[in-house]
């Protein structure tokens, strides 16, 4: 019996090991099935914050231009705006757009005026050169937050022959200003983007003999013209004693003048200011000519009472027109006797609109 007990003892324990064996197989099997069918689901999951190159896609257009003032209007758009439903006929659009590179009519010209010699010509010279461009910065932007379908070009308007009260060299009564002066307003200029305006004062002198001494600057893309009737002494007479003039021959002069850098240069379109601000100083208007190389402006130049700036405006400017206009502010005289300037959104409402402010 002892012996039976001894024999069934391994037979059990052979059973049981087979038992053991074929648990552990099917584990291991399990196991195996696991590590191939879902770990590598795991790996790929585990890799989404690893650099790869990304998938190819299809080009997407860019978002609109927030400030599309050039672009998304057209040239009979923009005329249309500045003309500001006029009626008279006088004020229409030219039969052809602006050459390439035109600043008007896409954009308006908020320029501050002056000589760098003398703090009573203008803000221009007034302020420190830093406090000057922050200001007409922020004279920009008032004009472009008061019209927000003209975009803002800023500019110098620099005195660079000033008329004299003492007859000088040549009894010119004018004296031109230092290349080194006019270099120092491009300077200026170039820090806010600027463009600069070199304004002639002839005195007794004429255009024909002021304006080729500026032809080197003239050559630049970024420099314009300014000329001013009112020290232009036809009579001999001394300057500040009586109000001058130029006739419609003169500003062909200096228009022509314009016009032959640009070509010859391959410039875009140059602006030539005219200052006005009585009848007599432009004579025979209907005679100025107009060219796709250079944009006239005339220019109201008086200062005085809100309403007898824009009356001014309204019978030397609207009255006789040429192309584009202009309108200048004074700092100092539009302000003495507890009167103001006038502000952006007032000027707006003119027919036409100013494409051209002057702050003085």
């Amino acid at each position: 019996m002892k012996n039976e007990i001894l024999l069934s003892a391994p037979a059990k324990s052979t059973s049981l090991l087979k038992k053991i064996l074929f648990i552990a197989a099917a584990i291991l099997l399990v196991i195996f099935i696991f590590a191939f069918v879902y770990f590598p689901n795991q790996k790929e999951a585990s890799t989404s914050n690893i650099s790869v190159a990304p998938v190819k896609k299809e080009p997407v257009a860019a978002a609109p231009d927030p400030n599309p003032a050039e672009a998304s209007f057209s040239y009979k758009e923009k005329m249309d705006h500045i003309i500001n439903g006029d009626s008279s006929g006088k004020w229409t659009a030219g039969k052809t757009d602006p050459l390439t590179g035109a600043i008007l009519p896409y954009k308006r010209i908020i320029a501050f005026y002056g000589n760098l010699y003398s703090k009573n010509m203008g803000i221009l010279g007034e302020l420190p050169k830093p406090e000057v461009l922050e200001k007409l910065k922020a004279e920009a932007k008032a004009w472009e937050q008061a019209d927000t379908l003209m975009q803002v070009q800023p500019a110098l308007h620099y005195i660079a022959v000033t008329a004299q009260g003492y007859p000088g060299k040549g009894n010119t009564y004018r004296l031109r200003m230092p290349f080194a002066q006019i270099d120092s307003v491009l300077e200026m200029a170039k820090q806010i983007d600027a463009i600069v305006f070199l304004d002639v004062q002839v005195g007794l002198s004429t255009l024909q003999d002021e304006i080729p001494q500026l032809e080197k600057y003239l050559k630049l893309p970024n420099v314009h013209l300014g000329i001013d009737p009112e020290f232009s002494m036809k009579g001999g007479q001394k300057p500040g004693s009586v109000i001058g003039s130029f006739d419609a021959a003169d500003i062909n002069y200096a228009a022509n003048y314009l016009q032959k850098i640009v070509k010859e240069n391959n410039l875009s379109p140059k602006v030539l200011v005219v200052h006005r601000f009585t009848q007599g100083m432009v004579k025979n208007y209907k005679e100025i000519k107009t060219s796709p190389e250079v944009q006239i402006v005339m220019h109201m130049d008086g200062w005085g009472i809100p309403a007898k700036k824009i009356t001014t405006y309204k019978q030397f400017i609207y009255r006789e027109p040429v192309e584009y206009t202009g309108f200048k502010l004074f700092y100092k005289n539009d302000t003495k006797n507890n009167s103001r300037m006038l502000t952006p959104q007032e000027l707006l409402k003119l027919k036409p609109q100013p494409v051209y402010i002057q702050y003085q």
